[in-house]
């Protein structure tokens, strides 16, 4: 639904909500039409049943509201006496309606000073745990977000097994376009592997489900920095059609809200208004080569010839010994390996060990067009010879033709949420003839530093404003072997507490975060004992 739409179902809500309350604010000595106003009837709500005013701004929070909203039905029949699990349970499971049989039929009494406590040990436990998930949903959607590193896509920058800390502050939160879903839950339901949120994704009734007219418009909070070159960006996805993140091969596609498309982090190479081409594997941007940062370390494909027939462990010896860490598979010849990725630095050192034969680059030819974006025979653009392509700014205008429309219909089309057609040598937008358009929000190009084992925007494109979710900024743990099913796992120490981005040396703030734990531990027993002695 779009803004206006939600403003009016949200009124109507506020209808429904006075019809159903309207006399229990009367017996709590206010008057019948404070049932009624927008916001202000929640302030006054929360006075009758004696919660803190800020309730009122969770009840408005997406995903956290399905927790606050039944907890106050359930606190407004509580103040009227009815307080049995019963009671909570009709609140629940009519959607408040049981409060239309408190305010019309039973003959209930305004309790002012209730006990707010819960009577149970286990009532106390269920409230705990709900204010739990509502705190912990708010960090999570708001402020920081924990991720994993899955693949090898920016090796040796992050590594398989990091466990990142991601801030949403930074580009700014992005409010939950969907709005019914399980609290700090992403596409599925651990476990039970069920989808987990409320969704249509089949591609027919996509746009005309009801139950996909709950979605949010896009909306993100002021941030404190945009997305700049070679920042590392966690993103949603453009073109994820999975039912599971984990599985590679769904029965179909499947349509999924943006919130709720596959995170993946990748290196932001080009932001919007950028002209970007990649030549022999490097991004030129504006026709200049692009400058890495200290920490990231570009890695390329090579096939590796050695003098002799060696063991198989010998080989992966001498390759981890210059931290060529992807596992080789067999080349083009007997004597022959190719390495998936490695550094320049690590080439450098290998093509000077005694048993090492030759080195070669494996790289695409200049004009030899492979599947990638955008999969048109007008360009004849492959992994390692792409461009050059202007990248979509808001507010740009570009010149539209029947030979760059396939660059840029996507992005119109499904981002922009226009119609678009070519018809011969015309093109139409909306079913109108048209030769430019001008996009409304900022597009990126994000590539991984691991540059034949990525799976990026050369092969779907452009990665809108709408579906940046965070930055990451420190590594609190870091494993590895989490892919080798944890059998040979250790910790990689020289990584844990430590941040994202900075100089070329990584320095670890574990030794600070732990004397600063035990200071405060230290520092409460005190308190606690001080207090004790003076009582």
């Amino acid at each position: 639904m779009s803004w206006t739409q939600w403003f009016i179902f949200i009124l109507i809500l506020q209808v429904i909500h006075g019809l159903g309350t309207w006399k229990l604010y009367i017996k709590a000595g206010r008057q019948a039409w404070e049932a009624f106003i927008p916001v202000y009837n929640a302030v006054v709500l929360m006075k009758i049943i004696s919660r803190p005013w800020w309730w009122v701004i969770l009840m408005f929070l997406p995903i956290v509201n399905l927790v606050m909203i039944p907890a106050a039905w359930v606190e407004t029949a509580r103040t009227y006496g009815k307080d049995s699990k019963l009671d909570a349970l009709l609140c629940i499971v009519t959607l408040g309606f049981y409060l239309y049989y408190l305010n019309y039929v039973a003959d209930v009494h305004y309790i002012e000073d209730r006990e707010l406590k819960p009577k149970t040990s286990t009532g106390e436990w269920i409230t705990s745990i709900l204010f739990a998930i509502v705190a912990a949903t708010i960090v999570h959607t708001y402020f920081f977000q924990p991720f994993v590193i899955p693949s090898s896509s920016l090796e040796k920058s992050l590594l398989v097994g990091d466990f990142l800390i991601v801030s949403k502050l930074h580009y700014g939160p992005r409010v939950p376009m969907t709005t019914v879903g399980a609290p700090m839950v992403h596409d599925t339901i651990p476990v039970i592997g069920k989808k987990s949120y409320l969704f249509d994704d089949n591609f027919e009734e996509r746009n005309s489900s009801w139950i996909n007219k709950l979605q949010l418009p896009f909306l993100r909070l002021p941030g404190f920095e945009n997305v700049e070159r070679n920042d590392i960006v966690v993103f949603n996805q453009p073109a994820d059609t999975l039912l599971d993140m984990n599985n590679f091969n769904p029965d179909r596609n499947y349509y999924k809200p943006i919130d709720k498309k596959t995170n993946l982090v990748k290196r932001c190479v080009g932001v919007a208004g950028d002209t970007l081409e990649i030549r022999d594997g490097y991004v030129y941007i504006n026709g200049k080569q692009n400058e890495l940062p200290p920490r990231a370390h570009l890695q390329f494909s090579y096939e590796v010839t050695f003098k002799r027939q060696l063991q198989p462990a010998r080989i992966y010896e001498i390759f981890k010994k210059y931290d060529i860490t992807d596992f080789p598979r067999y080349g083009s010849a007997e004597l022959a390996y190719i390495v998936p990725a490695a550094t320049d630095e690590a080439i450098a050192q290998l093509k000077l060990h005694p048993e090492v034969a030759a080195v070669a680059p494996i790289k695409q030819v200049e004009g030899e067009r492979d599947l990638i974006f955008p999969r048109d025979p007008n360009y004849n653009w492959n992994s390692d010879f792409f461009g050059p392509m202007w990248i979509p700014k808001a507010g740009g205008t570009v010149q539209l033709t029947t030979e760059n429309i396939s660059i840029y219909k996507r992005a119109i089309a499904e981002y922009e949420g226009h119609k678009v057609v070519t018809r011969g040598n015309q093109i139409l937008i909306d079913d109108q003839p048209t030769t430019s358009y001008t996009f409304k929000q900022d597009y990126y190009w994000m590539m991984g530093d691991n540059r034949h084992n990525s799976i990026d925007s050369r092969y779907w494109g452009f990665v809108p404003n709408d579906h940046i979710f965070g930055k990451p900024v420190f590594i609190w743990m870091s494993i590895d072997g989490i892919n080798d099913g944890l059998k040979n796992w250790k910790f990689r120490w020289d990584r844990i507490f430590t941040t994202v981005s900075g100089g070329p040396e990584r320095t670890s703030y574990l030794i600070p975060f732990l004397i600063l734990v035990l200071g405060l531990t230290g520092y409460n027993k005190w308190r606690k004992k001080k207090k004790s002695k003076q009582s």
